[in-house]
């Protein structure tokens, strides 16, 4: 399973990097043609809006799957392992809900949109409409992972807390630490 995941995430890491190199190029191309040549490539914005919508969406399951979505965790914290659990499956199932209502709305779009193009690129709307259910379907996927690990005791205590403190506060607090120990240090020299 885990080596299945790892693999998953390479795949949408290449995803990611090719939609992100493809944008870049036709965006900075079109500028260039535009400055230079007065013209420009008349599908390159329309292309490189769809790419950024795929590119978000992909980069939110992403997010999802390292546990990097912003969180309030004060009151989590402190409670018991037991209630953590039990706050933990509440919010999964609540998330599973919301999921299955995008999973519905995107399908309806996607159905709807099927038969209407892009007016400069000519490509289905379904093709944008379609990141809903793929959003939905791989996060859904996350969760209900997250949710037997968390019954059948298969996650560590210290995992039930899923939510990534940022870079800065890690920075903060790892800062204070070696403040605390260099004051301590001084301390002991001193008496």
């Amino acid at each position: 399973m885990n080596k299945l995941s790892m693999l998953l995430e390479k795949t949408l890491n290449i995803f990611m990097a090719a939609a992100l190199a493809i944008m870049v190029v036709l965006v900075f191309g079109n500028v260039v043609l535009r400055y230079f040549l007065n013209s420009g490539i008349t599908w390159s914005e329309e292309m490189s809006r769809y790419l950024f919508i795929w590119l978000t969406f992909l980069g939110a399951i992403g997010a999802f799957n390292n546990k990097e979505h912003l969180g309030v965790d004060m009151l989590i914290k402190r409670l018991p392992a037991k209630a953590k659990k039990v706050v933990l499956i509440i919010g999964d199932l609540l998330m599973l809900f919301v999921l299955i209502l995008i999973l519905d709305g995107s399908w309806k779009m996607t159905l709807i949109n099927m038969d209407s193009t892009a007016p400069a690129t000519g490509m289905p709307l379904a093709f944008v409409h379609g990141t809903g259910i793929l959003v939905s379907i791989s996060m859904g996927l996350i969760i209900i992972n997250n949710l037997y690990r968390i019954i059948f005791n298969k996650i560590k205590d210290e995992d039930l807390v899923q939510i990534s403190e940022s870079e800065e506060l890690i920075a903060l607090h790892s800062n204070a630490d070696n403040a605390e120990v260099y004051m301590d240090k001084k301390e002991e020299k001193q008496g």
